[in-house]
């Protein structure tokens, strides 16, 4: 298994070479995250069509902006996890947009939308899984990579074993310690 360096240099070259069109780092990419950005849209998504786009429209945001990663600062995985999130969450939100929109343009004259207090669900939320992300990314290397596979990617613990070539136990040992590092690092955290 090569160690933490080895592993951020091969993804920077793979990022490097998608950055220059190498076809053959692209579908690289595309066999290395395509079933996980796959399995989050098909989550956030209301249709599986809708999927498809996000995934497509996904990798062309990751293929448009491969220059930019850095593996000092994610691992690969975490920085597809995040472009993925993002452009699902901002697809959500144009969507809803949309709708709300025609919903008050059908509304009758004289009748105004509810007054009551908006939700603190959007930016706090965000702010929120910014900070996970943060102490996710402070773990170490196998523990990372388990907790954002199983939790953000939806994969079971034996394919993360698969996938990973590690034996399950071992993929089993990482996530419960990195929860409990979570939790610890959580609850040190003023309030």
């Amino acid at each position: 298994m090569p160690n933490v360096s080895e592993k951020f240099e091969d993804d920077l070259t793979l990022m490097q070479c998608v950055s220059v069109d190498e076809e053959a780092a692209i579908n690289a990419l595309y066999s290395r995250f395509g079933s996980l950005v796959y399995r989050m849209a098909y989550q956030a998504m209301p249709t599986r069509a809708e999927a498809d786009d996000a995934v497509q429209e996904v990798f062309v945001r990751l293929w448009r902006t491969s220059d930019r990663y850095d593996p000092k600062r994610a691992a690969l995985v975490t920085w597809v996890m995040l472009i993925t999130r993002r452009h699902l969450v901002d697809r959500l939100r144009r969507t809803r947009a949309r709708v709300r929109a025609a919903t008050l343009d059908e509304s009758l004259p004289g009748m105004h939308p509810s007054t009551s207090p908006p939700e603190v669900t959007g930016m706090e939320r965000e702010e929120r899984f910014g900070a996970l992300m943060e102490r996710i990314n402070q773990l170490p290397e196998l523990q990372r990579t388990v907790v954002t596979r199983a939790y953000l990617g939806g994969q079971t613990l034996r394919q993360i074993g698969e996938e990973l070539d590690t034996p399950l136990g071992t993929i089993k040992s990482a996530l419960s310690r990195a929860l409990v590092r979570l939790r610890e690092r959580v609850s040190e955290e003023p309030t």
